[in-house]
């Protein structure tokens, strides 16, 4: 294929809004193309490389795409797995390099209409034995040197190779997933999991946290397992379950009712269900407790097709006590989003 194509994925509902982040941070001619609308589309460049496209989009780190993929492959297909082994052998094969010893992850999505013979579980399985027998690659799930993405739908195949950070994501479409424990209080805890990974974080690092708007309290449980002294605000009840743990201090009370020592805590978060303007008055409202260079993880809740505007605003109105550092649509997150920021030494 001439230029760069890649396979797009943003959270169901916001591809346009990923599509236009495109356009702004590569500022070259580009072409739509969709395949789950919505959510997943082809997007190609005429005038630019593979290399140069990747380059400009992790530059300033796009906050609607989620995952990415190269097209080193687009094919018609009539859903044979002899076909697609062919095709994506004579492709690694063609590469120029050696594959001896490279860890490689096999990840195959399809399109939610697909309805071939050929399985995705199978497919992969056979990539996994070629890998091995035929370019003495180490087929592998986790920290893998690179990725061979695969993308089915009823009519083409889609196939690319990959370093897993030019991915944005190394998870397969960036769908990370966490496994549910016994007890888990909420789902919302999945969040916070994924933010710490996605924005590099080591909650366990920290001292002290202030969770603003906690209940149920699947925030605080994760900090309270990371080993966090944390003051949960909330008038709504936490999970009993936490109410036990000694290093909990539960407010409940309005968040504009508390008031703490300056520089009380070297971490905020928090993941309220308001407006994203009532959500940065109350933050900043207690922004003189998190102590300067301190870290804060928020979910911003995005107006309805106005999600850049939503963005926009809750970064004006947070700053300039809070920093911005990284803003993600992260896979758990619905309609929103979540920032992490960094309060100013000022």
């Amino acid at each position: 294929m001439s230029g760069a194509a890649f396979i797009g994925t943003s959270n169901r509902g916001f591809a346009q809004q990923a599509q236009e982040e495109i356009r702004r941070l590569v500022e070259a001619p580009v072409a739509f193309q969709w395949l789950v609308p919505n959510e997943i589309f082809m997007f190609t460049f005429s005038t630019i490389g593979n290399q140069e496209a990747i380059d400009k989009l992790q530059e300033r780190q796009p906050v609607f795409l989620r995952h990415m993929q190269p097209v080193d492959i687009e094919r018609d297909w009539q859903g044979s797995d002899r076909e697609a082994l062919q095709w994506i052998g004579d492709r690694l094969g063609a590469a120029g390099e050696s594959w001896a010893g490279v860890r490689m992850a096999v990840q195959i999505r399809k399109a939610e209409q697909y309805t071939g013979e050929c399985s995705p579980s199978e497919l992969k399985q056979e990539l996994d034995r070629v890998l091995d027998s035929d370019f003495a690659a180490i087929p592998v799930v986790k920290e893998a040197d690179r990725i061979l993405s695969v993308f089915l739908t009823d009519g083409k195949l889609f196939a690319g190779v990959s370093k897993p950070q030019d991915n944005l994501s190394d998870w397969s479409g960036g769908a990370i997933r966490f496994r549910r424990e016994d007890g888990q209080i909420s789902r919302a805890k999945f969040k916070l999991l994924e933010a710490e990974a996605a924005f590099g974080l080591d909650f366990a690092q920290y001292r002290s946290a202030l969770d603003i708007g906690a209940a149920p309290g699947g925030w605080t449980s994760l900090l309270l397992e990371r080993g966090l002294h944390v003051t949960a605000v909330d008038p709504a009840k936490l999970d009993p379950t936490l109410l036990r743990d000694p290093k909990l201090t539960w407010l409940q009370k309005n968040a504009g009712d508390v008031t703490f020592a300056s520089g009380a805590f070297d971490l905020l978060v928090c993941d309220m269900s308001w407006g994203h303007r009532q959500m940065a008055k109350l933050v900043k409202g207690l922004l003189y407790a998190l102590q300067p260079g301190g870290t804060a993880v928020i979910t911003v809740k995005l107006m309805h097709k106005k999600a850049f505007q939503s963005l926009r605003e809750a970064i004006q109105d947070l700053s300039p006590g809070l920093e911005l550092q990284q803003a993600k649509q992260l896979f758990h997150n619905r309609d929103e989003l979540t920032l992490f920021m960094i309060r100013s030494e000022q």
